[in-house]
């Protein structure tokens, strides 16, 4: 059975699961489109991830995917967190706040418990994916006898691996090129691979489907990695300037502005790739110490953002962003969608 027959769909594009930016809205556009929507829901609240998904099946029959984070819960190590806000302490002053004295650990990883098992059983999405990691044993089986196709990213030859020894029905192959969170599953170890040559390495060594994520604007794009072996493929920023996304006015202003992408781990505590701004700038320096843990970071990241953005300065947001931001097209996501096959189709 191919891919597109498996998972219902008519083409072979997913959009990218975007924790903060997906909408039931632009999900469901993209489905009703014939791709395979999505919703980020690795920030949200189990009662949140309910009512989007509940959403998403009103606004349309056809299959998506949800997403969840399966990073190893790791606890707040104080001694580094202070280290971390007392270096950031000139920015809380400049921008006129205090230092946080309480950090929250924003995002709970699918690992903590089942919740979210629990919801996509009750809820049933065509699919589910997950990033940073693997499920355990016991959620993907129950994931797999409720005929719910499963899918986690990879970085590289290791962490696919260990998705296709686990199981797993589909790896999402995450070229460095990728916006966003890198999937790594150890924040240490980044091989920086990029898209065209993790697609290669996956097809010659797993024997479940690649799907291509990282770098990808273009029908061109596209077919490129399909010729290597890629099923299909995910796109993000492409989608991220939709009206149906929830992007601010900033990040979307960002977008055609700016074409420089850089990661860092600065902002949440874990690798991510964005538009060049002042974590780069001002905060990634050759003395920076080393971060907290994810998600603790990031609740750190989002209170800084908080106070610039209050005095207008839109330079610490986390506008994510893949490397081939510069080719951006002001579409809608099922203008897009139709632009996407038509390029992939005359070459």
């Amino acid at each position: 059975m191919s891919i597109l027959e498996q998972l219902g769909i008519k083409h072979p594009i997913f959009l990218a699961p975007m924790a903060g930016v997906s909408t039931p809205e632009l999900a469901a556009e993209v489905s009703n489109q014939g791709g395979l929507g999505s919703l980020g829901l690795g920030a949200s609240s189990v009662a949140s991830a309910r009512e989007q998904i509940l959403k998403t099946q009103d606004l349309t029959d056809c299959p998506f995917q949800v997403n969840f984070f399966c990073h190893q819960p790791e606890p707040l190590d104080e001694a580094a967190a202070q280290v971390w806000l007392d270096y950031l302490s000139p920015h809380f002053v400049h921008y006129g706040v205090a230092l946080p004295t309480q950090l929250k650990n924003l995002y709970p990883s699918f690992l903590s418990n089942d919740d979210y098992l629990n919801l996509v059983l009750e809820t049933r999405p065509q699919a589910v994916s997950f990033h940073f990691g693997i499920p355990h044993a016991h959620q993907i089986q129950a994931l797999k006898q409720a005929g719910i196709i499963t899918m986690v990213s990879a970085t590289n030859l290791a962490e696919a691996q260990a998705i296709e020894a686990a199981g797993i029905d589909i790896i999402i192959a995450q070229g460095v090129e990728a916006g966003g969170h890198r999937g790594l599953f150890n924040a240490a170890i980044d091989g920086g691979i990029r898209t065209v040559d993790l697609v290669t390495l996956l097809t010659q060594h797993c024997q479940i489907p690649v799907v291509a994520a990282g770098g990808i604007m273009n029908g061109q794009h596209a077919q490129r990695v399909m010729n290597l072996g890629a099923v299909a493929v995910q796109l993000g920023t492409a989608f991220v300037q939709c009206k149906s996304s929830n992007a601010n006015e900033a990040y979307r202003k960002a977008l055609f502005s700016q074409s420089c992408t850089q990661i860092t781990d600065s902002i949440s505590g874990r690798p991510a790739r964005g538009l060049v701004n002042q974590w780069h700038r001002l905060v990634d320096t050759p003395n920076r110490p080393p971060v907290p843990t994810y998600p603790y970071t990031y609740d750190i990241g989002k209170q800084l953002h908080a106070a610039a953005s209050q005095q207008g300065e839109q330079g610490f947001g986390a506008f994510w962003a893949g490397a081939n931001v510069g080719l951006i097209r002001d579409m809608e996501a099922g203008d897009l969608i139709n632009q996407l096959v038509l390029e992939m189709t005359s070459h």
